[in-house]
């Protein structure tokens, strides 16, 4: 469902205290593969413009820009919980805790956190008990890290979460057939426990091997204990579809990216 240019997941949506999204291209001031409403500081594009996309941003949820926190990501499995004692941290101290991250979990209030996504899986989760939210970041290695099952472990350590009381919406991601790739990242998902033929289909000819990186991390989900009601999946390409999203696949790394994130109220 599109609202105000962002995409919005209807399993998230009946909660009002829960402000969530997924941003497209539109409505920034980036240029070329950037354009225009590219949110990533680490693609190539000007400093300037990812500054100004996120000041708009900021404007669009009545947030100053210092409530903002979007990780710099690293494809692998650290998750970082925003609390009351990060908050109170430097805005130096904020910015270095957010290295090398790929997932977010707060239940603080009028902050709003994000993971950026040019064909990775974006993944909010949301307790609405606990009023716990999340974003992860799960590309290939962070699916085969099981981001997603370690987010979902330390909400339930943490803020004593139930994995049945927990919604989980998959966002825009690079579909399977778009996804191809060679044996040894097939072998990775084996060794790390998926049977390939629930997620993959296998070119015999060219040998190539083509995941379904969203049916992965729904696997995880549900062996992590979340319902099957609890789950929506946002079935669009980001290679697919650029009148509204950003590919790296299809752009290059040297692309735009959208956030995916969300303010508890």
């Amino acid at each position: 469902m599109f609202l105000n240019n962002s995409i919005q997941y209807n399993i998230l949506s009946v909660y009002k205290e829960l402000q969530h999204f997924t941003t497209t291209i539109h409505k920034g001031v980036s240029e070329g593969n950037y354009a225009s409403f590219n949110l990533g500081l680490t693609s190539g594009d000007k400093l300037e413009n990812v500054l100004e996309n996120r000041r708009r941003l900021c404007t669009d949820l009545d947030i100053p820009i210092n409530k903002l926190f979007i990780p710099i990501q690293n494809h692998d499995d650290k998750v970082l919980t925003i609390d009351h004692d990060l908050l109170a941290l430097s805005e130096v101290d904020q910015q270095e805790m957010l290295q090398n991250t790929d997932a977010l979990i707060t239940n603080q209030k009028n902050i709003c956190i994000g993971i950026t996504t040019a064909d990775c899986v974006p993944i909010l989760l949301y307790d609405p008990i606990n009023k716990v939210f999340a974003a992860i970041h799960a590309g290939w290695r962070g699916t085969v890290r099981k981001i997603v099952s370690k987010t979902i472990s330390i909400m339930k350590q943490k803020f004593n979460c139930n994995s049945e009381n927990i919604l989980s919406g998959i966002g825009p991601c690079i579909c399977q057939d778009c996804f191809e790739v060679d044996e040894n990242v097939a072998e990775t998902f084996i060794k790390a426990g998926f049977e390939l033929e629930n997620i993959s289909l296998k070119n015999h000819q060219s040998k190539k091997y083509y995941i379904d990186l969203r049916k992965a991390n729904e696997y995880l989900l549900k062996k992590s204990g979340c319902l099957s009601h609890n789950i929506e999946i946002i079935n669009l390409c980001t290679v697919s579809n650029p009148n509204i999203l950003f590919s790296a696949r299809r752009q290059t790394i040297y692309s735009g990216r959208m956030l995916t994130g969300g303010i508890l109220r």
